[in-house]
């Protein structure tokens, strides 16, 4: 029997499995995915600081040593105003096919041992804890009992590729203003190709007349140079405002399977790997493992995603965001902080309630 066996190879499953043998070299550790490494993930490929800290911290930084950092982020309201800084730290974008195919690589020389399953019952797999990593929709989840995800706290996005010049590397996104919240995303690898992408909450997909296929329209509505992508894949988003709670006991959710995705950004990888090691390291500690798992979660995410669903609230008017980009703009440790809560742990801060303020004033003002 396995100490521990993590169902999903995907950034949060590797992770725990990291997480775990850091935390207990010993232990025996099963890693199961239904598909062989490398393999394709629609995503944003986008790897914010904070996941960088991650991987220092679970000792496989050096993944990333060979990309190219991207230092630029360049927003559009929904009113098409434009804000855009060289970024506190830099991202990376790095396609999933290489990314998860190295977090499994350094997985297995760590010491777990991989194995390609496609798990119809936990039961298939013999373990003193699970550790579910395997998706939202994903066979723990479901096995667990946690209800599927409520509509309105999911989200749908459609992802593809295009060449582009490895000229200075930049994150823009063009929010839309027909149907926000919704966007369209570049983000460049600084190799020769940019990831492109738009995304929008899963009702409002459903109120469009031609369903998915609007998703690739309103892409290249928003951002033209997006005309040719290839590789158009789709994939749902569970927000962080829908997520269950950890039950106690010796199964555990982690990464997309907890519904840990920013409800700002969809940026979903830092939390994957964030709840990853901290799944990994609570499978390894004795007692119940699903409480410490929980009270890890909290120590670690509950202020941040407490600010994150009051933000998602305030900016779901587009005239607050019109305000809040124009006053980003203006401030650049009010952008800073922004970014802080749509890519990492971030709080609302004083500095971005008194620039938020200030721009309101300012609203107020030139309509008088």
């Amino acid at each position: 029997m396995y100490d521990v066996a993590v169902i999903g190879a995907g950034p949060a499953g590797a992770a725990a499995a990291l997480s775990a043998l850091r935390s207990e070299p010993s232990a025996k550790v099963l890693l199961v995915d239904k598909s062989d490494f490398p393999r394709d993930k629609s995503c944003g490929d986008g790897i914010a600081p904070h996941a960088l800290d991650e991987l220092a911290r679970l000792g496989v930084a050096s993944v990333l040593s060979d990309q190219v950092p991207v230092r630029r982020l360049r927003l559009v309201s929904p009113a098409g105003l434009p804000a855009s800084s060289t970024m506190a730290r830099p991202t990376y974008v790095v396609p999933r096919t290489v990314f998860d195919a190295r977090l499994v690589e350094a997985a297995v020389a760590r010491g777990a041992d991989l194995l390609r399953l496609s798990v119809r019952s936990l039961s298939d797999v013999s373990a003193r804890v699970i550790i579910g990593a395997d998706g939202a929709n994903g066979v723990v989840r479901r096995l667990l009992g946690v209800p599927r995800q409520d509509e309105t706290t999911v989200a749908v996005a459609v992802r593809g590729y295009l060449p582009w010049p490895t000229e200075e590397p930049e994150q823009v996104i063009v929010m839309d203003g027909r149907d926000w919240p919704a966007y369209a995303w570049r983000f460049d690898t600084g190799t020769g190709t940019s990831n492109v992408g738009f995304g929008m909450l899963l009702p409002s997909l459903r109120a469009q007349p031609r369903g998915k296929d609007a998703l690739q329209s309103r892409l290249v509505e928003l951002l033209p140079s997006a005309t040719g992508a290839t590789r158009l894949r789709s994939h749902h988003l569970p927000l962080s405002t829908g997520r269950p709670v950890q039950p106690p006991g010796r199964v555990l959710l982690a990464g997309d399977a907890a519904s840990l995705v920013n409800p700002l950004t969809g940026e979903g990888i830092f939390y994957a790997l964030l709840s990853g090691r901290l799944a990994g390291a609570a499978a390894v500690s004795g007692g119940d493992p699903g409480l410490a798992y929980r009270a890890s979660l909290e120590r670690e995410l509950g202020r941040h995603l407490s600010h994150t669903r009051l933000l998602s609230r305030v900016t779901a008017h587009s005239r607050v965001l019109n305000a809040g980009v124009r006053a980003v703009d203006a401030e650049p440790a009010a952008f800073h902080a922004l970014v802080e809560v749509g890519l990492g742990r971030g709080l609302i801060t004083p500095g971005l309630v008194r620039a938020l303020g200030r721009e309101a004033a300012r609203s107020l003002a030139r309509r008088l």
